[in-house]
């Protein structure tokens, strides 16, 4: 078979945690690309609809209603993924968080709780899918481990509350995973973005922001593009895309870093 019609990754178990709009595509695309998935989410019937269409497209998917903040559950859904396959490949949390109350408001006039909920429950939750997959990937001595942040965490925008420090703690767990075990064959890779104008979570999000600054929503999509060099946001399969090559062993030479897909609205 010629080498450009290969599947990127084939035979790859990739166990992918959160059924929004990222966690689904991602399944999407790993599937086409020939990994067996194994999908965990809050939300049976979701979860259900992505399952549907994979098997649709002849890809194998295996789906599991869990709590990504249960250390325990985590554990045990790993183990049977490991007793079944034999191996973990690539591990993507994609959890998402309703963002009315934590975003749209001023510091001074967010509450506590509201400022701490996203750096806990996104820290914790990022910790607990790599602690759970890590000693798996260690003892194969290869596994990639993938997040995502968008260009936010780099940009400290207003009315974002909690969000920032909870995104820039998976940039850098996701360094601080590549230094400890990179030497083992685990990479970490975080995936960086703008906006994706096709996610369910950015209408609630943007439309919070645009009531906040006086725009219509059309007006606050516009200005989000032309912060960029094309003048345009990264788009759903963009993302998708880059990702299969992250996680394949095509993207063996990058790990312990963000994966920069801002069009130019970042620079690092």
């Amino acid at each position: 078979m010629n080498s450009q019609h290969m599947k990127r990754l084939e035979n790859k178990v990739a166990v992918i945690y959160g059924n929004g709009g990222i966690g689904g595509a991602i399944a999407k695309a790993f599937a086409r690309e020939g990994a067996r998935i194994f999908l965990a989410g809050r939300t049976q019937t979701r979860l259900d609809e992505i399952s549907a269409e994979i098997q649709a497209a002849n890809g194998s998917i295996a789906t599991a209603v869990l709590d990504a903040l249960d250390e325990q559950a985590v554990r045990i859904h790993i183990d049977k993924i490991v007793s079944k396959t034999g191996v973990i490949d690539i591990s993507f949390n994609t959890i998402g968080l309703p963002q009315t109350g934590i975003q749209g408001i001023a510091l001074a006039n967010l509450s506590v709780e509201n400022f701490l909920k996203p750096i806990c429950i996104y820290a914790q939750s990022h910790f607990i899918t790599a602690k759970c997959v890590l000693p798996h990937m260690i003892k194969q001595h290869q596994g990639v481990i993938l997040s995502h942040v968008p260009n936010a965490s780099r940009q400290s925008a207003p009315y974002v509350g909690g969000m920032i420090p909870a995104w820039s703690s998976l940039e850098a767990l996701s360094r601080s995973i590549s230094l400890e075990y990179g030497q083992q064959g685990v990479r970490s890779i975080c995936m960086l973005s703008t906006g994706i104008e096709e996610t369910p979570l950015i209408d609630e999000v943007w439309s919070i922001h645009s009531k906040v600054h006086g725009l219509t929503l059309d007006q606050f999509y516009e200005a989000s593009r032309s912060f960029t060099h094309r003048k345009r946001l990264t788009t759903l399969k963009e993302f998708t895309d880059a990702a299969v090559f992250a996680a394949s062993d095509d993207g063996s030479a990058i790990t312990g870093t963000l994966f920069n897909l801002t069009a130019g609205m970042i620079v690092h």
